[in-house]
């Protein structure tokens, strides 16, 4: 059962188990999902195709819990924090509550914007003041930005990604364009490499590409889709395979054979400096070809 309140086309919903708040956005071309928790879009379902984002079916939606799917903010740093591995992997952003600041209904979209700001809670994990804002627009195409202002007399330095999960038909079905002459970290052996192909995954993949300035492109027998970054010079391809997959929570032994995650980021050498006062965006737009 949900609780629902009507604003034009979008909805504020909560799941009646645990108040755990959404919005429900639907325009002429698709519809979506965004958790309160963490800005956190976990669906966006195109009107004429299949479903783009993939969530997992035994991810809890609860408060102080990250949703296993969708797209998940990591910020302000990705990965371990690399000083303090007590705080949270991936930041805090992807659990905190975001402020809903509205909505807007243009001709061919609609516009969602989101916002976090530093308070006491935030301060005790990254010591500045900063203003997050993330804009999605929902339209033919799903984007996302991420602006990062720095409200602090003192600059800083962040990694962050927007750590999307692709639904896919299965993982033997894709190959990954884009990337092929890139060099990337791998985190499995923790070397530097080079990419020498396309991307087809028959094992654990976990790597960290740097130099990219173009557009992937995700093949799968039922989709092509286009990822199109901006802000961003690094992007992350992860699959967990079998045996990781069934360690981790909120999946499925299987769920590895249903989902890539294709991340854009600012990670490693393409972390960001952040001057008092000044801004950095991070951006994706993602489409069907």
């Amino acid at each position: 059962m949900l609780c629902t309140k009507q604003r034009k086309m979008v909805k504020i919903k909560s799941l009646s188990a645990n108040d755990f708040q959404y919005l429900e956005v639907t325009n002429k071309y698709a519809k979506a999902k965004i958790a309160l928790q963490g800005a956190h879009i976990f669906e966006f379902t195109p009107h004429d195709a299949k479903e783009i984002l993939w969530l997992s079916d035994v991810s809890d939606l609860e408060y102080g819990t990250s949703i296993r799917g969708g797209i998940p903010i990591c910020w302000p740093w990705f990965g371990m924090h690399t000083v303090d591995t007590s705080l949270p992997q991936h930041g805090f952003a992807r659990t905190a509550l975001w402020e809903y600041v509205d909505a807007k209904e243009l001709a061919d979209s609609t516009i969602v914007t989101m916002m976090l700001r530093s308070d006491t809670k935030t301060r005790t994990m990254f010591p500045y003041e900063f203003e997050l804002t993330l804009s999605i627009t929902l339209a033919k195409e799903l984007t996302l930005k991420l602006t990062t202002k720095n409200c602090d007399t003192k600059s800083f330095s962040i990694t962050q990604a927007l750590h999307t999960y692709f639904n896919i038909s299965d993982i033997s079905n894709i190959e990954i364009e884009g990337l092929h002459n890139k060099p990337y970290l791998d985190a499995l052996d923790m070397k530097e490499k080079i990419q020498q192909k396309n991307i087809q995954i028959d094992k654990e993949v976990d790597r960290v590409f740097q130099e990219v300035d173009n557009e992937i492109v995700l093949k799968d027998k039922q989709k092509t889709l286009s990822i199109i970054n901006g802000g961003s010079r690094s992007v992350v391809v992860w699959n967990p395979w079998i045996e990781k997959c069934s360690r981790m929570s909120a999946m499925k032994n299987e769920s590895y054979k249903t989902f890539v995650c294709v991340e854009t980021a600012n990670a490693l050498k393409d972390a960001k400096e952040i001057k008092p006062q000044k801004s950095h965006t991070l951006q994706t737009t993602i489409s069907y070809i």
